[in-house]
């Protein structure tokens, strides 16, 4: 299939590889040139213009997937292929757009006869290797049209053990992608994700700086233990029941420095996590872990502990999240 990518950045790119990968055909773009040149040597057309883009797509059942950051960049983007593209043709918001505004979006383009899909995209910088977890929103025609894309962009089953019972249900679900629902679904999906994200790694933050603090010369000197951060986190990666990939970046990070210095510990929130709680109270349903996890990375940025270096040792390793420069 051919396909339209805008926005070239830490995920957008690699989705682009990954589809080449897979034999379907690319027209990139990004507002730096540069980012889509790059590509071009691995098969994509680089447009130098959103209706340039459109425009080499053809002229019917065009489909573009908008990755770029939440906000006012992707409203107007999306604003602008509106204008310029036709019934029949889908755009597809794989960024991590607050779910009420793709509701919004596919309203406002249904007249006009545009497929309108929201994917929420989890695999962060290593989704070209791994492959991306998607939680797709929109019609189920539509899904099912572009279920090609999707099943590339997707891990597939690798080697987990099936989950027992799963005989009769959607067995896209064992190749890393669902249809969640109707439109907005899908990033509601990704949302919650995110918003648990936020309550592991605290939780995993919290053990390794109780663990780290069993050294403090306040403590009575038998009951002090000088413990091996990084021993731990790779015994408990090996049959542990707290086994999962963000132990995984933990165990990577503390192998190379024990004691995280390269870190400051001030960890940013780029907004899942304060849509979740805010689902949680339209709700009225209780999220006690992920609203204190969201408010302790609010405290990370006026005062820092080891717990927040692991949060933000396990983010750059996921997300390739840097962390803000000191003010």
């Amino acid at each position: 299939m051919k396909i339209g990518v805008i926005g070239l950045g830490r995920m957008g790119g690699n989705i682009v590889r990954r589809l080449m990968g897979a034999g379907h055909s690319c027209v990139v773009y990004d507002a730096n040139p540069k980012a889509g040149q790059a590509l071009t040597g691995d098969g994509a057309v680089a447009a130098a213009s959103l209706s340039e883009l459109v425009t080499a797509l053809g002229e019917s059942e065009r489909t573009v997937w908008v990755m770029l950051p939440s906000g006012k960049i992707t409203e107007d983007t999306i604003g602008q292929l509106a204008g310029m593209m036709k019934a029949g043709d889908t755009i597809i918001d794989g960024g991590n757009t607050m779910f009420k505004d793709d509701v919004r979006r596919a309203r406002e383009l249904k007249p006009k006869g545009i497929h309108y899909l929201d994917v929420g995209t989890s695999g962060g910088v290593w989704g070209l290797q791994r492959g991306y977890c998607l939680m797709i929103g929109g019609d189920s025609e539509t899904v099912s049209r572009l279920d090609p894309i999707f099943s590339a962009l997707a891990p597939g089953p690798g080697t987990i053990e099936r989950t027992e019972h799963r005989d009769k249900l959607d067995a896209r679900a064992e190749r890393g992608y669902i249809h969640a629902g109707p439109a907005g679904a899908g990033h509601f999906v990704k949302m919650i994700h995110n918003g648990i994200e936020y309550g592991m790694m605290q939780a995993f933050a919290e053990g390794f700086d109780i663990m780290k603090n069993r050294a403090s010369d306040k403590l009575p000197a038998d009951e002090r233990f000088d413990l091996n951060l990084a021993d731990i986190a790779e015994v408990w990666r090996r049959g542990s029941v707290v086994t999962s990939w963000l132990l995984d970046l933990t165990a990577s990070a503390l192998a190379k420095d024990g004691k995280l210095e390269a870190f400051s510990g001030s960890v940013e929130d780029s907004g899942e996590g304060r849509w979740t709680i805010e689902a949680a109270i339209e709700e009225a349903v209780p999220a006690d872990v992920l609203a204190a996890s969201l408010f302790v990375r609010f405290r990370s940025r006026q005062q820092h502990t080891f717990a927040e270096k692991v949060l933000s040792a396990m983010r750059l390793g996921f997300g390739g999240h840097v962390e803000a420069p000191k003010k």
